[in-house]
């Protein structure tokens, strides 16, 4: 499993308008073949933070989803929103047992 943590700095006043426009890119997402989850959250100590929380099958599913028409969309309509540039940072789950 793949996990991507995008966190985003907003400009000031501007976190309602990220989060209205997120919402047609999560419920796209959230059909995608490998979206196993696809979360905005909002950070509570900083105004100006939130993240997207991702959970992918595998590599190729997040290649495929970054190809997508919604997330071309999202970025060119996210960038007046932000503040500075988003950091994306990406893990690998492996099955262990326990």
């Amino acid at each position: 499993m793949i996990v991507v943590i995008a966190k985003m700095k907003v400009k000031m006043g501007r976190k309602a308008e990220i989060f209205s426009l997120a919402q047609d890119l999560i419920i796209a997402t959230r059909t995608e073949s490998g979206c196993i989850s696809y979360e905005l959250l909002d950070d509570p100590y900083d105004v100006s933070s939130c993240v997207f929380v991702e959970q992918w099958t595998d590599k190729e599913a997040l290649r495929q989803h970054l190809k997508t028409p919604h997330i071309s969309s999202w970025r060119e309509k996210s960038e007046a929103l932000l503040s500075e540039k988003t950091i994306i940072q990406l893990y690998q789950s492996e099955e262990t047992d326990l």
